[in-house]
Formats: structure tokens, C-alpha cells, sequence
């Protein structure tokens, strides 16, 4: 598929965030529609107030379509998607504005669901006025598993840029109920989707992931806490029985201090604030939040609605325009990916002695066996 034809389906979030902003800062440059084909979800109402809020905003154009049957590639297109126009009140959150971003949601998640978007990429959510009796989520997340979950898979959240990869055992749950939702298990199954998706979204041949503790100093054998003995080991073992190349775990305070991540292609965070904050200290202004474990690519900015400086013209579209290269680039290497993995080799030849004539010699034997390391057969990386 021709990069500038792949279908990035934008939603249009919070209307009284950012959102609209740093969507319309990263389709203003021309050179977008060189990549891919846009297709926003949302308020052309709501869409046309933030465009007079932004000054010296480069003149554009789009195509207002009604179903994604309408899309024109190579052309930046508008599905308006709310009925009645949307109150725009920037900085305040509201339920009509939770309202509008549902509906461009569960549009763009139908258009998905019949292949008539290839990638999603969300404007920031305000996690609280979005719910209604259709959405009783967390977030983004836990709503798109429900959707595109694969089975033995999980969705996970990684936070990323080019180099820094922060992954979640726990997500959007209360700090107060992390010791007790991990799990031996649960932390080996977040390995092994983090494993996955670095090897067939980023084409990591060989993932080095961390590990980080608990608690302070490692738990100090006990003293501070036994997590990292009962659980994160444990964990850590069997995931190395797997294959999983798994280290740690590393407190996580000396292992961001020291640039400990600069040595592995992963990080596994036990909850939210402990990779967030790190990640954002260092690589908020081009981070990007991916959701792996979906049958879908979704990716958004790092931020949220910035209710703070909404409607000020000064939000930075940075973070927004590197989710959108990263839907590209992940929707790309996922089809690499399963093109290259789709008829793995099934020869495998083993050595059988045979006497005969006085001597011994060797036959060559096949053996149906999938052959280990396609990834770097492949030259993968």
C-alpha cells in the first residue's frame, strides 16, 4: 500500500481541549497528504470555531464527506459526525463536549470495524464528562479492547518515542489497589505482549525489556516490601523460560536517574505514575501513546485536553503530528511483518545413522519443525 494511502481515522476528542488545535496545526502542513489520507471525525461547527481561534494558521483545505465510502485518498476528509452543533467553550469541560467526543468514537470505531479506516489516531478525552450509558470506561483503552481486543492478547499501554518504550502492568486503577491487582502470571502475560509487539510493530529482532520494582530499593530484600521476591521475580524467570530476553527488576528512581532505559528496547512499568512520569519528564514534547494488543494500530498524543491553555492558539502540535507518524509507521510494519512471517520454513534437517556396507554413513532426514529466529532470517530489525 502507497504510504499517501493509508487511511488515518482522527478523532476529534475534548471540543473544549486542545484537540482541535493541534489537529489542525499538523493537517495545515501540505506535505501531509503526501503520507497518508487524513480523515477526521467530528464537529465542522466545533472545528471552525477553533480555526478562528489560531492565528496565523497556514490556508488549507478538506473534503467534507457524509460515510467513508466518500474518502478520497490523498486528500485531507471531514466526517461530520454530530448532529446538532456543538456549544464550544475552550478550557471548560462539559457534557456536551464528552458527548461530541463519544460520537466521533463510536463512528470512527465502526468505520474500523468494516475496513474503511486503517489506522486511529485520538485527540485527548476528558475521562470524566465522556461517560455516558454507551461509555463506561477508564479511557480510550479499555473502550477499543472491548472493540478490538485479540484473544490471549492484552491491550497495552506504551508510552514512546524514539528512545524511551514505557509499558504498564497496571493502568488507570487507583495506587491504592496495585499491590493487589499483580500477579505472577499477570506480569508474564504483560511481557509476553510487550515482547510481541516490539518484534512485529517495531521490528525489534531480539527485545531487551526492564523490569522495574515496586518498591523503593528494590523492596531491600523484604524490608520495604516482598513484591519483588514473590511476584516480579518470579515473573521475570519464567518469562526468560519463554525466550523473553526479561531483566530486572530495577528500582526505578536509580534506573531513570542513571539513563538505565538508554540500554534496552523496553521498559515494564508496575503502574501508571511510575513510567509516566519519567517518560513524560524526558520526552513528553514528541511522545506518543500507543495501545498494542489490538487487532487494530491506535496511537494518540502523550497529553491530555490541556484545559489550561485551550483556545490560546499556543498548544504545541509536536506530540499529535508524531502519533500520526507512528500510526503510519506501525501500520507498515505490522503488514511487514505478517507478510514476511506467513509461510515460515517448515525443513528442518536432522542427522540419522544408518549402517549398511560395512560402515557407517549419515542420511539426511526433514522434519517438519518451524525453524526458530525467522525474524533475523529475515534481516528484520
Amino acid at each position: 500500500m502507497e504510504r499517501n494511502t493509508i487511511r488515518i481515522g482522527i478523532t476529534q476528542g475534548d471540543t473544549n481541549g486542545v484537540g482541535y488545535e493541534v489537529i489542525l496545526k499538523t493537517i495545515s502542513d501540505e506535505r501531509l497528504t503526501e503520507l497518508c489520507t487524513p480523515v477526521i471525525y467530528g464537529s465542522v461547527n466545533a472545528m471552525n470555531v477553533h480555526r478562528k481561534l489560531i492565528t496565523e494558521l497556514p490556508p488549507f483545505s478538506f473534503k467534507k464527506i457524509t460515510r467513508a465510502a466518500e474518502i478520497e485518498p490523498g486528500k485531507i476528509n471531514f466526517i461530520n459526525c454530530i448532529a446538532n452543533d456543538v456549544a464550544v467553550s475552550p478550557g471548560q469541560a462539559s457534557p456536551e463536549a464528552g458527548y461530541a467526543a463519544y460520537k466521533a468514537l463510536e463512528t470512527v470505531v465502526a468505520d474500523l470495524k468494516n475496513e474503511c479506516i486503517d489506522a486511529l489516531l485520538t485527540a485527548p478525552i476528558n475521562k470524566d464528562s465522556i461517560q455516558n450509558d454507551d461509555f463506561r470506561f477508564p479511557g480510550h483503552t479499555e473502550y477499543l479492547e472491548k472493540h478490538f481486543g485479540v484473544e490471549g492478547q492484552h491491550a497495552l499501554m506504551i508510552l514512546m518515542d524514539d528512545r524511551l518504550r514505557v509499558a504498564l502492568v497496571t493502568g488507570h486503577v487507583a495506587l491504592t489497589k496495585v499491590s493487589s491487582l499483580l500477579s505472577k502470571e499477570g506480569i508474564v502475560a504483560r511481557l509476553v505482549d510487550f515482547d510481541r509487539t516490539l518484534r512485529q510493530d517495531f521490528r525489534i529482532v531480539r527485545p531487551r525489556i526492564a523490569v522495574l520494582s515496586l518498591n523503593p530499593h528494590g523492596g531491600e530484600h523484604g524490608l520495604l516490601g516482598s513484591e519483588e521476591t514473590t511476584i516480579i521475580c518470579p515473573a521475570i524467570e519464567e518469562a526468560m523460560e519463554r525466550d523473553i530476553l526479561a531483566f530486572g527488576p530495577y528500582p526505578a528512581d536509580g534506573f531513570f536517574g542513571s539513563r538505565g532505559y538508554t540500554r534496552f528496547d523496553g521498559v515494564l512499568a508496575m503502574y501508571h505514575d511510575q513510567g509516566l512520569i519519567p517518560f513524560k519528564s524526558l520526552v513528553m514534547k514528541h511522545g506518543v501513546n500507543y495501545t498494542a494488543g489490538l487487532s487494530i494500530v491506535r496511537t494518540s498524543p502523550a497529553h491530555g485536553t490541556a484545559y489550561d491553555i485551550a483556545g490560546r492558539g499556543i498548544a504545541s502540535e509536536d506530540s499529535f503530528r508524531q502519533a500520526l507518524y507512528a500510526a503510519i509507521d506501525i501500520f507498515r510494519n505490522r503488514a511487514a511483518y505478517r507478510e514476511a512471517t506467513a509461510n515460515p520454513l517448515v525443513k528442518h534437517i536432522t542427522p540419522r545413522l544408518e549402517k549398511g556396507k560395512g560402515k557407517s554413513r549419515h542420511i539426511l532426514k526433514s522434519k517438519d519443525e518451524e525453524v526458530p529466529g525467522l525474524d533475523s532470517e529475515l534481516g528484520m530489525t
